[in-house]
C-alpha cells in the first residue's frame, strides 16, 4: 500500500509540474500589446495625420484610447487578443449619429499590421484601409 501511495504522489507531482510548464509557455507565447503605438494616415485633404493608440493590459483585459479630432482621445471598445491577432472597435459620434470603426491587426514584436474597416457615408458601402503601427520606445 505504501508503494502505491508514493508512486501516486510522484505521478501527481509530475503531472502538476507539466501543467505549470505548459501554462507558462502559453503565457510567454502571448504578445504584450501594452504601450503607445503610432502610425500615420492621410486625411481627406491629403495631409498626413499622426495616430496614437494607447493600450493597457490587466491580465486578459485590454483597454485603451485612440487619438481623435482636436487632440481628443476616444476609448476603444471590445479589445481582444487571440493568439497574435488584436481586434478592437472605436465608436465616434458626429451630428448625433454613431459610427463604428473596426481594427484588426497581427502583433509581431513592436509592430501591428492589419486592416481598418470604416463605415460608408450616408449608408453607403464601407471601406477598408491598411494600417501599420509601431510601438514607441519607453523614455529612459
Amino acid at each position: 500500500m505504501k508503494t502505491v501511495s508514493i508512486a501516486w504522489l510522484k505521478s501527481a507531482a509530475l503531472l502538476l509540474a507539466l501543467l505549470c510548464m505548459t501554462s507558462s509557455l502559453q503565457a510567454a507565447d502571448k504578445p504584450n500589446v501594452a504601450g503607445n503605438w503610432t502610425w500615420t494616415t492621410k486625411n481627406r485633404s491629403g495631409d498626413e495625420v499622426k495616430n496614437t493608440l494607447k493600450l493597457k493590459v490587466d491580465g486578459d483585459k485590454i483597454t485603451g484610447t485612440i487619438s481623435g479630432a482636436n487632440n481628443s482621445e476616444i476609448e476603444i471598445k471590445d479589445a481582444k487578443l487571440k493568439d497574435n491577432e488584436l481586434t478592437f472597435d472605436v465608436v465616434r459620434e458626429r451630428n448625433g449619429n454613431e459610427f463604428k470603426t473596426s481594427y484588426t491587426g497581427k502583433v509581431e514584436g513592436d509592430t501591428i499590421t492589419g486592416k481598418i474597416k470604416r463605415p460608408g457615408r450616408n449608408g453607403g458601402e464601407g471601406r477598408s484601409t491598411d494600417w501599420k503601427a509601431t510601438r514607441e520606445k519607453a523614455a529612459a
